[in-house]
């Protein structure tokens, strides 16, 4: 029991452990903080990565730091030339057991074999027998030494070059198994670059023995990792990343389509490394914020880097936290509330005959049928229902207007053709209000909104609604409202997300920022929108009491 309080406290503190060795490590480097965040993730999760960049600018600097994260572990280094040898990267021959026994063994201490972390700069220099044998070191992490396989204690390798593997030079297959490639570029800002100037040199990093890894740790790390779970909605993004650098492949025309190819074989590395992440940050499954990390993981070239580039940015902003999926929901609920608006205007709008209409010495309208109010002493009025959201049809009156209610004798006498002023009450308000009513094209009667947009509208007694058309309208409502809350739901969960994964020991500062401030601005808008819409679909909900003759009779 004691033991298993003891593994959850240690679960629990490993961010914080892995935050401060990331510190220790970066003391004393600029700007290349992600550059060694990448090399440790990669170290952590037992994958290999590629530093692209020009001479001289601490590649191997970078690689050596590595070494301080492991407790009791070994460092090989070594620059690749054309004229490298098997030897000089796997350990001499002993000539002792080639005489003695006719063995080809070589003697690995101090040497690739025996090395924790690894470094090999310019390694596309390197001839077809270094890189054979480095190519089944990486897969197997085994080392065949004469007639014995041995395991490689390799956590790490850093492979660094100023260029990229020529095409068609058969190494595409070592190139595809570094998982992480990383740009390092020269200092950028002038702070920094005083500071590399002036300040003394760090060869090392200072490492607490308290946050080193022991290889006890690092083993039972490698057998947790592969159990975290990669949630179905997570696959569903990163698949919907697949596609989308695919199709940006597909569209570029000045570069080659295969530029943007990722095997198979690296997206399941991929998913590894992005477990490992999560394990590193405290988490039992892979979320969204893990996905960032896939930006150092697609590209093969400079070019098809920039398109990488932008392809993640448009992904943290419109994918990561479904910010296109709620957009696109409010949307929805948008068109289907216009269209219910438009239906109950086209069932329900009072409208001339249009064998009458224009003729000016009969009333235009009809109201005998309609049931009288009082409203203010004012009697004989009838009520007006407006069938279409609206700012205000008067001035005086500010907020969504739902009917009004107008001297019967007054709207026969003078609404004839155009636009006429009359004066009537909004709402349940008891003062008059001047009006503008006219007949549009189609011979249908609308009010003038603030805006003076035309607001259709039915005469209740006239135009009520049957039971069925209610019945319909109610039930596309509920499921507009089903929608919204779900909007609101996304929302806060994609919040809840974010706030869980923040903050991210590995993630690229920029792309956190675009998807934080993305999330910002789609619920600014998801509020703007639901408070715009929650009103729309209470007002095409209520509309049955808005015809009650028992609503409102007297005020």
């Amino acid at each position: 029991m004691s033991q298993n309080l003891a593994t959850v406290s240690q679960r629990a503190l490993l961010p914080e452990r892995i935050a401060s060795l990331i510190n220790a490590l970066s003391s004393g480097v600029y700007e290349r903080e992600h550059t060694i965040k990448m090399c440790l993730l990669a170290a952590l999760a037992g994958e290999s990565i590629f530093l692209l960049g020009p001479p001289g600018i601490a590649k191997s600097y970078i690689a050596k730091r590595l070494i301080e994260a492991f407790d009791n572990s070994q460092f090989f280094e070594y620059l690749m030339t054309r004229f490298s040898t098997p030897e000089e990267v796997f350990g001499p021959l002993s000539i002792q057991a080639l005489k003695d026994e006719g063995k080809y063994v070589r003697l690995t201490d101090g040497y690739l074999p025996n090395a924790d972390v690894v470094f090999l700069d310019e390694i596309w220099k390197a001839g077809p027998a270094i890189l054979n044998t480095l190519l089944t070191v990486v897969n197997e992490r085994t080392f065949k030494n004469g007639e014995h396989v041995y395991p490689v204690p390799m956590r790490l390798l850093v492979t660094a070059s100023n260029e990229l593997p020529e095409p068609d030079s058969g190494l595409d297959a070592l190139y595809d198994r570094m998982l992480l490639r990383v740009f390092v570029n020269r200092i950028q800002e002038k702070k920094n670059f005083k500071l590399m100037l002036t300040e003394p040199s760090q060869d090392e990093a200072t490492v607490a023995d308290k946050l080193k890894i022991s290889h006890q740790e690092y083993q039972h790390w490698q057998t947790i990792i592969p159990t975290l779970d990669l949630p179905d909605a997570i696959f569903e993004k990163l698949y919907t990343l697949k596609q989308r650098v695919e199709n940006a492949g597909s569209e570029q025309s000045q570069f080659d389509p295969s530029e943007l190819y990722v095997s198979d074989r690296r997206w399941k590395k991929a998913v590894r490394l992005l477990k490992a992440a999560a394990f590193f940050n405290g988490r039992d499954e892979v979320a969204p914020l893990d996905l960032l990390l896939l930006e150092d993981c697609l590209w093969h070239s400079p070019e098809s880097r920039d398109v990488v580039q932008t392809v993640m940015q448009a992904f943290a902003k419109e994918v990561l936290f479904d910010q296109q999926e709620v957009l696109a929901l409010l949307d929805d609920v948008k068109v289907a509330l216009e269209e219910i608006e438009q239906d109950t205007a086209e069932a329900l709008t009072y409208r001339q005959d249009a064998a009458t209409a224009g003729l000016t010495r009969k009333a235009a309208i009809d109201v005998s049928q309609s049931p009288r109010f009082t409203v203010n002493q004012s009697r004989d009025l009838v009520r007006f229902v407006l069938l279409r959201a609206n700012p205000s049809v008067s001035e005086q009156e500010k907020g969504d207007s739902r009917w009004v209610y107008l001297d019967a004798a007054d709207i026969e006498k003078k609404l004839k053709t155009g636009s006429t002023d009359l004066y009537g009450y909004v709402n349940k308000n008891n003062h008059l209000c001047r009006l503008t009513l006219e007949w549009d094209a189609q011979h249908a009667l609308v009010i003038k909104d603030i805006a003076n947009r035309p607001v259709p509208m039915a005469l209740v007694g006239v135009n009520d609604p049957s039971e069925s058309q209610l019945a319909d309208w109610k039930q596309q409502t509920d499921h507009a409202l089903e929608q919204l809350q779900h909007a609101q739901f996304l929302i806060r969960r994609a919040r809840s997300q974010l706030n869980a994964g923040l903050p991210h020991l590995f993630a690229q500062p920029d792309l956190l920022e675009i998807a934080s401030a993305s999330l910002v601005d789609v619920e600014h808008e998801v509020k703007t929108q639901i408070d715009n819409l929650e009103r729309q679909v209470n007002r095409l909900a209520r509309l049955d009491e808005f015809f009650s003759g028992a609503s409102h009779a007297e005020c």
